[in-house]
């Protein structure tokens, strides 16, 4: 008897060795040739020049279909009913998702993001109520750099659900300005000074041409409109310099800046 107990554990033991060996065989060796793929794939894609965001998104999507179905020829292998497993899968992952609703919302939104791209890795945007230059581009989040180097984290269905504005989609943006003068200044002085100050500004482009005009009679202002195209990533310091010259300039030309006051008289 126990030379059979002996014979018949060996016997198990080399017979399911084998195919234990086998998997892992088939598990280890597949996932190379799942990165290899992959990385050749993705290396395809990038000399098609097609964009970063859905390249990485493809990439993850062939990588895990690839693994998804090595670890089941691993079960296979091992004898393990794979349609019974996948149906089991099946129905784990209709349980996981009424449990993660939200977090499915997030991956639908992503996918949403990801194809029709409203925006890519290194744009600036506005949305969902933060701004900053975009880093990643995932299925659950959006990554966001802040001008002050914060990382924003934002889930997509947050991002999907609202506006989107996107400062990078253009190449040139027109940047607005109002300037204001007092009423018993030169407005023609005025209107030629700022006039000269934009078009003196190799950042300001030609075509179209910058606009400037009165805009407004306020109560203790006469203001204008200053208007210059430029290219979007000149578009801060034109913004910050043209404030600068024209204070500096209107100092010089005795052109006032009219500023709030509030004036007190007291009966005698």
């Amino acid at each position: 008897m126990d030379g059979n107990f002996v014979g018949v554990v060996s016997g198990y033991i080399s017979f399911y060795g084998l195919k234990v060996v086998g998997s892992l065989l088939i598990f280890f060796i597949g996932k190379k040739v799942a990165v290899l793929l992959t990385n050749i794939t993705k290396k395809a894609m990038d000399k098609a020049k097609m964009d970063e965001t859905i390249v990485k998104f493809l990439g993850n999507v062939i990588y895990g279909g690839l693994l998804l179905f090595i670890i089941l020829a691993a079960l296979s292998n091992l004898g393990v009913n794979t349609t019974s497993f996948i149906a089991v899968l099946g129905a784990a992952g209709l349980a996981v998702g009424l449990a993660f609703q939200g977090t499915l919302s997030n991956i639908g939104a992503g996918v949403l993001l990801i194809f029709f791209r409203p925006f890519k890795v290194g744009d600036f945007i506005q949305a969902a109520g933060e701004s900053g230059v975009v880093e990643e581009i995932n299925l659950f989040s959006v990554l966001l750099k802040t001008g002050d180097n914060k990382q924003i984290i934002i889930p997509n269905s947050s991002i999907i659900g609202g506006n989107i504005i996107n400062f990078s989609a253009k190449d040139t943006r027109r940047v607005d300005f109002t300037f204001g003068i007092g009423y018993d200044d030169d407005l023609k002085l005025a209107k030629e000074t700022l006039q000269e100050i934009v078009n003196k500004d190799d950042r300001v482009l030609k075509d179209p041409a910058p606009f400037v005009a009165v805009s407004e009679l306020a109560d203790s202002s006469v203001n204008f409109v200053v208007r210059a195209w430029v290219k979007s990533g000149d578009y801060w310091g034109v913004y910050f310099d043209t404030i600068e010259k024209v204070k500096v300039t209107f100092d010089e030309k005795g052109i006032s800046i009219p500023y709030p006051q509030l004036d007190i008289h007291q009966d005698k």
